[in-house]
């Protein structure tokens, strides 16, 4: 049976009332949670951007559920110390979590005051901190010069089982390379075809674990109000790369997003009144192939969404076969945060 998660915005969200929402997402019967992880918001509208390894503490500790982050290790973060972050809250509550190590955003990582180098290598340092992570959750002492550099470090409280490192992807190109590393792979919500060569390139390629798909969606009762809370809140995250990997700050998505309608952000984000609907799109996803989904309400307020969704489509798609390969979602296009 498919996992149905909860996204935890922090960009969108305080963290006190993000941690009510999620606490809420459980009692109201999803299954798992993910977030997401910055410094800066997309938008000024948006407004937050907790930081995400400190409520994961909590939100682990207040919650039966698992819970994923997406994140960027090498330049705001060293390596050693997302390997330490994540294997304290891999010791502390086994099985329950898992990272998504990406190559990062400029928004995010400009604050280090170091040069955002450009996407090859960057990915080659995701690379080189991806190995650096498992060598020290597996208990070695790491001494590394590369793009990144690591002088005799040590994880003293080893994980086990280690969290599992899940390749964050948007390209065909990026979950075929990712497929020699990951433990899984991560994406979002795009046209189904492009969805299934996605999954083609990393599964022929050898990659092993979990398909996770995070699904941008807008709901309420009326339909102009389900699209007014996409433009308002996500209508800055329907760039292709590469603007969301390089632009710095919220006050420059908003200054390029001010013309975006709503036809460019029905592309990027599942827009319906109906119930229904979003579980017609949500078990077409299901019939691609992905084995967990975490769906992302683009609203600042979720409670009405959890319980629309705990009510009328989560039991709809446990109770409900696989669907045919005919039925497709929507020809969206988005994006991952700290993904390449």
């Amino acid at each position: 049976m498919v996992t149905l998660g909860f996204h935890a915005s922090h960009e969108q969200i305080s963290p006190g009332q993000l941690l009510k929402d999620v606490q809420y997402a459980e009692q109201a019967g999803f299954d798992a949670a993910m977030c997401s992880d910055h410094i800066e918001p997309w938008s000024a509208r948006q407004g937050h951007s907790g930081f995400a390894w400190s409520w994961l503490g909590a939100a682990l500790a207040t919650t039966g559920l698992r819970f994923g982050v997406v994140t960027a290790p090498g330049q705001r973060y060293h390596p050693a110390m997302i390997a330490h972050a994540s294997a304290t809250l891999g010791a502390m509550f086994p099985g329950r979590f898992w990272i998504a190590p990406g190559s990062g955003e400029n928004m995010n990582e400009h604050v280090t005051g170091d040069a955002w180098p450009p996407k090859e290598t960057r990915q080659q340092r995701l690379e080189e901190c991806v190995d650096i992570i498992r060598r020290l959750h597996r208990g070695e002492e790491v001494t590394h010069h590369g793009l990144v550099t690591v002088e005799q470090a040590r994880i003293w409280d080893v994980p086990e089982p280690p969290p599992p490192l899940i390749a964050p992807a948007i390209s065909v190109e990026t979950a075929r390379r990712a497929a020699d590393w990951a433990d899984g792979l991560v994406t979002v919500n795009q046209p189904p075809e492009k969805l299934k060569h996605m999954l083609a390139a990393y599964r022929d390629n050898g990659g092993q674990g979990k398909a996770v798909l995070q699904v941008h969606l807008s709901w309420a009762p009326r339909e102009e109000d389900a699209l007014a809370f996409a433009l308002d809140q996500w209508r800055t995250n329907t760039f292709a790369p590469p603007v969301p990997w390089d632009l710095p700050t919220a006050a420059h998505f908003d200054g390029v997003s001010g013309h975006i309608g709503e036809e460019q952000v029905r592309k990027s984000v599942n827009i319906s009144a109906s119930l229904d609907r979003h579980a017609e799109w949500l078990a077409g996803y299901v019939a691609l192939g992905f084995d967990e989904l975490y769906l992302h309400f683009v609203g600042q307020h979720q409670a009405p969404f959890i319980d629309a969704f705990a009510a009328e489509v989560l039991p709809q798609l446990r109770r409900a076969p696989v669907p045919a390969a005919g039925a497709q979602p929507p020809a969206a296009q988005s994006r991952v945060e700290a993904t390449p």
